[in-house]
């Protein structure tokens, strides 16, 4: 027990009293020094961002939208809804970029949204097709700040939504064609694409779209249960078979292609073979619990970087366990934890992509949006570590060999009366 407090006019000199009032001195600073804190330090960042972005989107919204009633004391709230604000209303693009419609224009921005509406290499659970609606429905709910890492997207990068590849429900090959089209587009103008599935069937025509605009070597970091790699499903190929393909690309080396997370009862005994014949590399679930996601991430990038000059970046929603991304169309149990999954996305892109694409999330197998939530979160810390480690942008010195795809002709304005 500790001793009684010394009466007043008397002090304590005995080590029992000082020991007691050492311990109540402890107790009462306890608490850490703040200026090591993760949240200090992001405080602090945060005033070093520039807020003239946000500034130009209020008068842009003004503009486009008109002032707002006289009522209103907030004067940069326009009469019409436009850009992020407010969350609930607007005509949805991703995260509220600006719609590209114009396609030539994506060359003004450094990264480009597209969406691949596109699920007939689907085998069981139909409604991937919906994704790209999804994800960019549920982006809404998000800014583009993130307060841990200390990135405002908006002030530190542009970015556009280039709206859907046209896709062709009952035919895979020509859809396969306009995707790598459509692709190869972006990526030739130096905007890094970003696509949004979908089902996994188009990381064959994404891969393949990019690799044609570059002499360069291509490495494949896919996140996903399923190793993805066999030749044929069903006769075809279908949302199995990317891997394949893709390493069968002249500057796409299956050595240097890395698979994570994969296992559990849904891999394919033929897409095994195919790993071991190929030479791939395959960290399972397992794996990555025993060595820890910084460790992983190390092992990832050694592997997909090896001899390589880009790294592609492919994450299947059912990467991550079913319990928290329900709406995909092949779930399985047992794999990432949200954070988990998050962490290695972020620290792969640390290093540099020349694309990503997030595929599997299907809208009418959601709950609450929950899924297509979880496709956004992946997508925006994606960006996120790519501005924050300088990244952005380090793959146009490899496009050696961009394409020029002819436009029609048209002047005026679609349904309108102006002359």
């Amino acid at each position: 027990m500790l001793s009684e407090p010394p009466r007043a006019g008397r002090r304590a000199h005995h080590p029992r009293d000082l020991a007691a009032r050492l311990a109540a001195r402890e107790r009462r600073n306890h608490h850490p020094d703040l200026t090591r804190l993760a949240g200090w330090k992001a405080m602090q960042k945060e005033g070093e961002i520039p807020e003239g972005r946000w500034d130009q989107e209020r008068r842009w919204a003004l503009r486009m939208g008109l002032t707002g009633a006289d009522t209103i004391e907030d004067r940069s709230i326009p009469t019409f809804a436009r850009g992020e604000l407010p969350h609930y209303a607007g005509i949805n693009t991703f995260l509220k970029a600006p719609y590209a419609e114009d396609v030539l224009e994506v060359a003004n921005y450094d990264a480009t949204v597209l969406g691949i509406p596109f699920d007939g290499g689907t085998t069981y659970r139909p409604g991937t097709r919906f994704g790209p609606q999804g994800v960019r429905k549920i982006s809404a709910l998000y800014t583009p700040y993130n307060y841990e890492i200390g990135v405002d997207l908006r002030e530190q990068m542009t970015l556009c939504d280039a709206g859907d590849v046209f896709t062709i429900p009952a035919n895979i090959e020509k859809s396969f064609d306009q995707i790598s089209r459509a692709v190869s587009h972006v990526f030739s103008s130096g905007s890094l694409p970003i696509m949004i599935g979908g089902d996994h069937s188009i990381g064959f025509p994404c891969v393949r779209g990019i690799a044609e605009c570059t002499s360069r070597k291509i490495g494949i970091v896919h996140f996903d249960r399923h190793a993805d790699i066999q030749e044929k499903d069903l006769d075809e190929r279908m949302h199995t078979t990317p891997w394949f393909h893709s390493t069968n690309l002249p500057n796409v080396p299956a050595r240097n292609l890395v698979q994570v997370g994969i296992g559990g009862w849904q891999v394919p005994r033929e897409a095994v073979k195919v790993a071991r014949e190929r030479e791939t590399n395959i960290i399972t679930m397992g794996d990555m619990e025993k060595m820890g996601i910084d460790r992983t991430i190390e092992m990832a990038l050694e592997m997909a970087w090896d001899g390589a000059d880009m790294v592609y970046m492919s994450f299947d929603i059912d990467s991550i366990d079913c319990g928290f991304v329900p709406g995909t169309g092949w779930p399985e149990p047992g794999g990432f934890l949200p954070r988990e999954a998050l962490a290695l996305a972020a620290g792969v892109a640390a290093e540099g992509i020349c694309g990503l694409e997030l595929v599997e999330v299907s809208p009418p197998y959601d709950q609450s949006e929950i899924t297509a939530l979880m496709g956004t979160r992946v997508i925006v810390d994606v960006l996120g570590s790519l501005v924050a480690h300088g990244k952005l942008g380090t793959h146009k010195p490899h496009i050696d060999k961009p394409v020029q795809i002819p436009h029609g002709e048209f002047e005026g304005k679609r349904w309108s009366n102006a002359t």
